[in-house]
């Protein structure tokens, strides 16, 4: 880095709340359907994850199109894109909590 280079980052931070079972948390109208967007972005996003880790398995880059990655299949992938692919310098550090109470 030379002195008074810029240097930029990136933080996004994703809360994923609302992702329980909608049966055991008896939601209905609005909040089932919240329910049902959050746990198919989360579907989507374990797709992508998957994806990316077959791709740094095989050394295998997407414009070969032996393997896509499917960030368009949900709005929280598409938003995460830049941060899940991309840049040898990024990083994506998961939390997650589990509730026995909904799973």
């Amino acid at each position: 880095q030379e002195p008074g280079e810029e240097v930029t980052a990136k933080l996004t931070l994703v809360d994923l709340a609302g992702s329980e079972r909608a049966k055991k948390t008896g939601a209905e109208g609005t909040r089932l359907k919240e329910g049902i967007n959050i746990n198919k972005g989360l579907f989507v996003l374990g797709q992508v994850v998957s994806s990316l880790s077959e791709l740094g398995q095989n050394s295998v880059s997407c414009e070969s199109g032996s393997i896509h990655v499917k960030y368009r299949d949900s709005k929280l992938t598409r938003l995460l894109q830049d941060s899940l692919g991309g840049k040898p310098l990024d990083s994506f550090v998961p939390f997650f909590r589990k509730s026995y109470l909904c799973f």
